[in-house]
């Protein structure tokens, strides 16, 4: 049977009654009669209430909390997590586009992201984000022209890659040496030393950032030792930081693990940064959204064979990839239980003509017929966000539940979505 809760700790807003699975005050199965499957469905409570959790455990630092939109990116989640008080975290100007559709303000706005073009700086310069997060030196050196060019002072953070493991999937490890992201500690130095010669860049932050879905503290203790020493290094030179970004990363709860909450990382961590002048920023996404949301489907056909029991549903890894592409674990719990039904052994599949369009394999669920509903739980980080067209599949809706209401936030693509744009 399900459980309720993940964790100790209040981690999402799905939950059973009487054997449905309601979402807030709103049952699933009520929202799949108008919506019809695959459907995202938020729980705008979940993503407020992991908002607030931060921001309670930070207030006596007053950060800044940048929600990252690349978790999720529906414009009715940035704008309920906005008017909560938070600033955003983007990496496009497709994202900087989205935060000013919600009126999210550019002194709340941070620009990250290894290869920002000419035209996306522009863009961020014009409606005066706080800072950029800078990846690289090049970089550094467009910034710095084009914002020249356009007679404008904007602040840069250095992204400094501190070598640090943080013991999660590779494809979600961002801050050791072999990674793309950010400059090691001697290239900084150097940018440091030669600060000057930026005239419109005003190198004033440094930036940290070293993964995904982590589940402890220690890597970040060891990362924010690594930057603060080096901070301390640059002061005695007689260079002031007035920003530091320190990512985000925190684990959230997908199966059995057991992440810090907020509460235990702000403990860790805020020691640290004691008596320091700079304005703490982080970057927060999975933490907020990943229990946000549930992707629902519903099962197709059972397929036997005489080697496994295949569940395959109306979902692909098109819908939400985090499966095929980290072999990442999520639960499935039906929409309508039926606990005298018994359990079996399935894969879970798609539709997709791929072997890795899957969503769970050999794992033990109560026995599914075609037509019942699932729900692939903590779906709301990287799950439409990163969903695609492939096979020509039209992406699924998304549904905002509040309260006991519910509305569509985003329509389902048809067919014509599919071809908008091309040309026979």
């Amino acid at each position: 049977m399900p459980p309720t809760d993940f964790h100790e700790e209040k981690m999402h807003d799905f939950y059973y009654k009487q054997g449905e699975l309601y979402c807030d005050k709103v049952r699933v199965s009520k929202i799949l009669k108008k919506t019809g499957t695959p459907a995202y469905i938020y729980s705008h409570k979940t993503f407020t209430d992991h908002l607030a959790k931060l921001q309670r455990a930070f207030r006596s630092a007053k950060p800044l909390l940048c929600y990252s939109v690349k978790a999720n990116s529906n414009l009715a989640v940035l704008r309920a997590l906005v008017k909560k008080g938070a600033g955003l975290d983007i990496v496009s100007g497709g994202e900087l586009f989205r935060a000013r559709k919600v009126k999210c303000q550019g002194k709340n706005i941070v620009y990250a992201g290894v290869g920002k073009t000419d035209e996306e700086i522009r863009a961020a310069i014009k409606v005066r984000i706080l800072l950029f997060n800078v990846e690289s030196v090049p970089e550094l050196e467009q910034i710095d022209a084009i914002a020249r060019k356009m007679r404008k002072k904007v602040n840069v953070s250095l992204r400094i890659n501190p070598n640090v493991d943080p013991h999660t999937h590779d494809y979600i490890t961002t801050g050791k040496a072999e990674n793309k992201f950010g400059i090691d500690f001697e290239k900084a130095r150097e940018v440091f030393q030669d600060v000057k010669r930026f005239t419109h860049a005003q190198v004033s932050g440094i930036h940290v950032h070293i993964g995904s879905q982590i589940e402890t503290g220690d890597p970040f203790v060891e990362a924010f030792q690594k930057i603060l020493e080096f901070i301390d290094e640059l002061e005695e030179s007689g260079i002031k930081i007035k920003f530091l970004n320190l990512g985000g990363g925190l684990g959230a709860v997908y199966s059995d693990e057991n992440p810090q909450t907020a509460e235990e990382f702000a403990r860790k961590i805020l020691p640290l940064f004691k008596k320091r002048k700079f304005r703490l920023i982080f970057e927060p996404g999975r933490f907020i959204a990943a229990n946000s949301g549930i992707l629902a489907t519903r099962v197709i056909y059972v397929k036997e064979t005489d080697m496994k029991k295949f569940v395959i549903v109306d979902a692909g890894m098109n819908d939400f990839i985090r499966p095929a592409f980290y072999n990442a674990f999520h639960q499935i719990w039906p929409v309508v239980k039926n606990e005298k039904a018994q359990a079996w052994v399935y894969d879970v599949v798609g539709p997709i003509c791929e072997s890795g369009d899957f969503f769970a394999k050999n794992r033990e669920l109560l026995e599914m017929h075609s037509g019942d509903p699932l729900a692939i739980m903590t779906a709301g980080a990287y799950g439409f966000a990163m969903a695609s067209n492939y096979n020509s599949r039209p992406r699924a809706c998304e549904v905002m539940v509040k309260g006991s209401t519910f509305k569509v936030v985003r329509k389902r693509e048809t067919y014509q979505d599919l071809i908008r744009g091309e040309r026979a």
